[in-house]
């Protein structure tokens, strides 16, 4: 979908002629009720479900949820997957010729944070003619922009998923984001951010930056039981400080490389910032409960109990919030073993509980929708 209307951002900046990716599966309804927008994460796309023909390997990155019979059912919801701005999917991004100049944008593409795509898919919604959403649903980043949703936009959600997420980035996780980034703009062939113009790519950089976030993503459990100190199928020791000897160096070798062909490093840059940058409760003092005051949706909230880049006890912060504004909350705290890619794997306790909360919301229907919280007049979010 084109849009032609500048896009006013956090920043000051404003972005206009861009366009943003989406598809969509199942049908909307007459009253235009079951629609249900799924927010993604880092490195994901619009693409959320199912396989494009002809190519096996095209599944969608949320496929075990979301389809026919489904926890989040494409014959009962109308779903719509967005590429956000700035990604590197579709959407408008770096790689883009900024229509002012001429030029590709490169690393002056604007800054853009959560608030900012939510708001440019509050946009895409108007021009599909959907004014109010079943639910909103992420997953890590994308479980940001679902809590955002409910506070840029309160009248227009009903429900808001926000799984293995959090209301902001501990010092750590910013510490992490930050080593990826230098190790990216450090590559020789990074050229400012503007390495399209000399026909190179900063893979180096981007391996690294994979690397690091891949370690986060998984838990010791799962490390140590994948790999532990195994060492590549027929090799001893070889007592060199160059040469990759262990399964696990493999492994985050590989993952780093796949990634580097086909992720941009400016967008990898400013959806890391992204990540950063959301904190809703600073707008308030630091009191996420006065944050979250303005929603009105009801929540279903899911943690994993070995996620330690997003912990449960960062979800556990937010249902409290929610409860201090007696809001409607459920939630739901896995023991698995897979850390925070768990979200994206098919434990059947986290997929039932998906699903009979979506069996709820579809139940609703023929009920009658419950009051709305009008912001209040001078109020800032």
């Amino acid at each position: 979908m084109q849009f032609d209307a500048p896009l006013a951002l956090r920043s000051g900046a404003s972005i206009r002629d861009y366009s943003l990716a989406y598809e969509t599966y199942g049908t909307l309804n007459a009253d235009r009720s079951n629609a249900v927008l799924i927010c993604h994460a880092l490195n994901a796309s619009h693409h959320v479900a199912g396989v494009y023909p002809g190519q096996e390997k095209s599944e969608g990155w949320w496929d075990t949820m979301i389809g026919p019979g489904k926890p989040v059912d494409t014959d009962r919801f109308f779903v719509i997957g967005v590429n956000n701005l700035g990604s590197c999917f579709g959407s408008t991004g770096p790689m883009h010729v900024n229509p002012d100049t001429g030029r590709v944008y490169g690393a002056d593409f604007p800054v853009v944070t959560v608030e900012d795509w939510v708001d440019a898919q509050a946009r895409l919604l108007d021009g599909l003619g959907i004014q109010t959403l079943a639910a909103v649903m992420g997953g890590s980043l994308g479980g940001m922009q679902a809590l955002s949703w409910t506070l840029q936009h309160p009248q227009r959600v009903r429900h808001a998923v926000v799984i293995a997420s959090a209301p902001n980035l501990n010092a750590e996780n910013i510490a992490f984001n930050e080593v990826a980034r230098r190790a990216i703009v450090t590559d020789p062939d990074f050229h400012g951010g503007h390495f399209y113009e000399h026909g190179v790519v900063p893979k180096r950089g981007l391996r690294i930056a994979r690397m690091i976030g891949h370690i986060t993503y998984l838990s010791d459990d799962v490390m140590n039981e994948k790999f532990g100190r195994q060492l590549r199928q027929g090799m001893d020791l070889q007592y060199t400080t160059q040469d990759i000897e262990f399964q696990i160096e493999s492994y985050l070798r590989y993952q780093g490389d796949k990634f580097s062909e086909y992720f941009d490093a400016n967008t990898y840059l400013l959806i890391t910032r992204a990540l950063d940058y959301f904190d809703p409760a600073s707008r308030h003092g630091g009191n996420l409960a006065k944050a979250l005051a303005i929603a009105a949706a009801r929540f279903l909230l899911v943690s994993f109990s070995t996620d330690w880049r997003f912990s449960p006890a960062r979800s556990r912060e937010i249902v409290k919030a929610l409860l201090d504004n007696r809001r409607d909350v459920s939630y739901a705290e896995i023991d698995a073993p897979h850390g925070h890619d768990a979200f994206l794997l098919e434990d059947p306790r986290y997929l039932s509980v998906v699903r009979s909360y979506f069996d709820r919301i579809a139940h609703e229907w023929v009920e009658p929708a419950p009051p709305v919280r009008e912001l209040p007049a001078g109020a800032v979010l």
